[in-house]
């Protein structure tokens, strides 16, 4: 299993270097490297190379977030999530450049730019509607940085990000009817018809139709809401043939209640126990409108699904000792983790990071799990030091090194699992690391969006 990850892997990033390879090729064999003499023809040139750089990335973006379970399975969404953005920014800044470089060849000189653009706007074909294209592709790159992201509510995020694909739409007019690159070259035309014909299949299957489909079959409706902690709770349920869900412990779905406005949006949340036959259960914390909702929840409320996701899971555990760090509700996958993996009595550690004993999540789970299977439980109280630690502050005796090396001495010949914020995930992959865990044993994935 591992060996045809990587072969897909491999395969993947292999297809994305070679279509923008294949891009450059065409532009060159279309008088590219030709039309680059002289000041106003080589900035038009530079401008279509830019334009179809950003075009391809531009796809290759949806691709990656197409939910292509092959290519989930190859990087984990944590992964894909940030190539995705990384292409983004790139992509934007291209078509940015495509924008000035050709308009000031069109130009001719610096002080005809203004002029030129506003001529482009009204006369040339298509190009109000990829103005109009680029603004909405702006505005989801500032969106997605991190400081305008802080102050976004994920619902508003969400919705605002869903304008990329209509910003893709608009592009296309103004790149048939005036774009040379496209149209004047049998295989080009192929080559930009096949990548967009894939892209748009991409989501219409496995955005839309798995999920639907999958959705219909086991009708997945909540069968109760149990209040866990202050502020966390438990969604319960129950559906038609779940052991044929392909669902294992540590993975996640993207959910939507179908329990009023708003239910269109998507959240992603993890399954805090291992799957069943006739029941699931994932655990909600209450961060903001989508999650505060789900405590609201009725039995009988309907649930559609996309997924499941994650590479967090036993598929690489091979057996023997297994150590799991977890930081507030990222306690819950390795939760259904803990219920799941084959370990030995004794072999298992559970180091569970929370702010006070309040804010225990399955402590009478955690407990039976001890007695059941010999699991030790650590529990960490304390408010957060920072960015720089994992422990809580006022850990003046123990750095993060020591600390780990004190709770769990042999932690290098463990399998090591971590879940929860990203810094704090971080840290403790840094410590692991430093004190002698394989990265290969060491299973992460990061949940922030």
């Amino acid at each position: 299993m591992a060996r045809s990850r990587a072969v897909t892997t491999d395969a993947v990033g292999a297809v994305a270097v070679l279509s923008v390879l294949a891009v450059t090729a065409l532009w060159t064999s279309n008088r590219g490297i030709q039309d680059l003499a002289g000041p106003s023809g080589g900035a038009s040139s530079l401008g279509r190379l830019t334009g179809l750089l950003s075009a391809d990335l531009l796809l290759i973006q949806v691709l990656l977030m197409a939910r292509l379970p092959w290519v989930e399975r190859g990087f984990g969404r944590d992964r894909l999530a940030r190539w995705h953005r990384i292409a983004g920014f790139i992509s934007v800044n291209l078509m940015l450049a495509h924008v000035l470089l050709v308009t000031l060849g069109y130009a001719g000189s610096v002080s005809r730019f203004g002029n030129e653009l506003w001529s482009l706007l009204v006369d040339a074909p298509g190009i109000l509607l990829a103005f109009a294209s680029m603004l909405l592709l702006v505005l989801v790159a500032v969106t997605s940085i991190r400081a305008a992201r802080r102050r976004l509510r994920y619902e508003s995020w969400h919705l605002l990000h869903l304008y990329a694909y209509l910003g893709i739409g608009l592009a296309i007019p103004h790149q048939l009817w005036i774009g040379t690159d496209l149209t004047t070259s049998g295989v080009a035309t192929a080559y930009w018809w096949t990548l967009y014909l894939a892209a748009a299949a991409s989501i219409i299957v496995f955005r839309i139709g798995v999920p639907l489909a999958r959705s219909a079959y086991h009708r997945l409706e909540v069968a109760e809401v149990v209040g866990e902690a202050p502020g966390v709770v438990s969604v319960h349920l129950r559906g038609h043939r779940l052991d044929r869900l392909p669902v294992r412990a540590g993975q996640f779905f993207l959910w939507r209640f179908l329990d009023g406005p708003g239910w269109s949006r998507a959240h992603p949340y993890s399954l805090s126990a291992a799957p069943r036959g006739d029941r699931l259960r994932i655990t909600v914390k209450d961060l903001g409108a989508g999650s505060a909702r789900v405590a609201s929840l009725r039995p009988g409320t309907r649930a559609l699904i996309e997924g499941p996701f994650g590479r967090l899971t036993g598929e690489a555990y091979g057996g023997g000792r297994v150590t799991m760090f977890g930081c507030g509700v990222g306690i819950t996958p390795l939760r259904s983790l803990l219920e799941e993996l084959p370990y030995a009595a004794g072999q298992a550690t559970l180091v569970y990071r929370i702010r006070s004993d309040a804010d225990i999540v399955f402590r009478d789970e955690l407990r039976e799990l001890a007695s059941d299977r010999g699991i030790r439980v650590i529990y960490v109280p304390g408010p957060r030091a920072g960015d720089h630690s994992w422990l809580p502050s006022g850990e003046p005796r123990r750095d993060d090194v020591a600390a780990i090396q004190e709770l769990v001495p042999d932690l290098r010949d463990h399998d090591l699992y971590i879940c929860g914020p990203d810094s704090w995930a971080e840290a403790v992959r840094t410590a692991a690391i430093t004190v002698g865990v394989p990265p290969s044993r060491i299973h992460a994935e990061r949940f922030a969006w």
